[in-house]
């Protein structure tokens, strides 16, 4: 079929969806699942907080203190203690165009910063985590485990020495690319340069592995996941990826990479983000990456612009949210085929503006316990997908770093 023509089916069909008449599904959460969210906890892979604060132009919370509800935010201490949250992998994310201007570090120092100031600010709730050992420690005290990860490998500047300063700042993991493919490592949304991981690519593997520092996966491309699963010799994650088998979008992971995930000890932690995990808005969300990049050469130096024009097409395109149940068909492909072992939650919260109903911020957790309920789950294996899977991934990470 002509593109055009594919484009017009695919809008026809939408318009036809977004008409029909329907009713929602069930949100109602039972005394059962609550009970079961509550005697366990929740250890989510991906919180883009600090990125929505330094977007708001409040680093120090004092324009949006989150001791307070904070409607223009996904993320609230009140709401993350409803959702059970007792773990959390706060992301360090700058752009990748920052690597151009020799700023990347430097910035992704910064939001590390935000992180520690949160902590700093609110001991009573945070607390800095840097060890698994850590982790079991706070939650005893009735704490969230606050934790570090960068998203994206541009952040090192092609360094391994950055890399390490990273570690030493608390930098538990590290997503090798971003939307953007660098001269190291190939992204899920941009074109090859290296067919994978090039030989610096896989030196930052095995010192990642050295450190005690996470491989994670999430946006990068099929043969980097298979470069990295052969070179690593410690679990791996995807700290918010979702099953292409589910929705077919390159950021989500296929199948064929699942029993080699299974086999390396690894955990794919699923994102909510409605562009990833709805089939038909994945399929609008395929062309995202693109868009940005083109609009950036387009306009140059103006990001301003780009901005602009990126929102325009965002509103002639628009993301269907899909329900709260996509999220776990997505868990439950994963569970068939890598096993319940391997499965967690990264939700994506304060990074992405369109989520599923019924999994709109991170109050929502209980929903999860209780679909998976409905599916038939046991508790012990809701308890893995929640915390326990990547607990033991990131004990077992640290039990493979080099001893000096």
């Amino acid at each position: 079929m002509n593109r055009n023509l594919r484009w017009t089916a695919l809008s026809i069909g939408i318009l036809a969806w977004l008409t029909t008449p329907g009713t929602s599904e069930d949100h109602t959460i039972s005394e059962q699942a609550k009970a079961i969210h509550a005697r366990g906890y929740v250890w989510d892979g991906h919180n883009d907080l600090p990125w929505a604060l330094r977007e708001a132009g409040d680093r120090n919370f004092t324009k949006l203190d989150i001791v307070q509800s904070q409607p223009k935010l996904q993320t609230d201490i009140p709401r993350l203690r409803q959702g059970n949250v007792g773990a959390q992998f706060w992301s360090a994310y700058v752009p990748a165009s920052e690597r151009f201007d020799g700023t990347a570090f430097q910035s992704t120092m910064d939001q590390i910063d935000i992180v520690r100031s949160m902590v700093e600010k609110y001991p009573s709730i945070f607390e800095f985590a840097s060890t698994a050992a850590d982790v079991r420690r706070i939650r005893s005290q009735g704490k969230i485990a606050s934790l570090i990860g960068v998203e994206g490998g541009h952040s090192i500047e092609n360094s391994i020495g950055l890399l390490r300063k990273l570690y030493a700042s608390g930098v538990r993991y590290m997503t090798l690319t971003h939307g953007d493919s660098l001269d190291w490592a190939d992204a899920a949304t941009d074109k090859a340069i290296s067919d994978g991981l090039s030989p610096f690519g896989e030196e930052v593997v095995r010192e990642m592995n050295d450190l005690g520092m996470l491989v994670d996966l999430s946006h990068v491309s099929s043969a980097t996941m298979r470069d990295a699963l052969a070179i690593t010799r410690a679990p791996v994650i995807f700290s918010h990826s979702s099953a292409r088998a589910v929705a077919d979008h390159p950021r989500n992971v296929p199948d064929d990479i699942l029993p080699l995930v299974k086999a390396n000890g690894g955990v794919v932690m699923v994102n909510f983000f409605s562009g990833f995990v709805e089939p038909r808005s994945a399929i609008i969300m395929q062309k995202m990456f693109d868009i940005r990049r083109e609009l950036d050469v387009k306009h140059g130096n103006d990001k301003e612009a780009s901005k602009r024009d990126y929102q325009q097409w965002k509103l002639a395109h628009p993301i269907l949210p899909g329900e709260a149940s996509i999220v776990a068909e997505h868990i439950d492909h994963l569970v068939r085929v890598a096993g319940v072992d391997h499965v967690g939650i990264g939700s994506d919260f304060d990074g992405v503006e369109t989520l599923p109903k019924g999994l709109e911020d991170v109050s929502c957790y209980p929903l999860i316990t209780e679909l998976l309920l409905r599916k038939g789950y046991r508790e012990e294996d809701i308890h893995k997908i929640m915390h326990e899977n990547i607990l033991r991934a990131l004990e077992q990470c640290e039990s493979a770093k080099k001893l000096n």
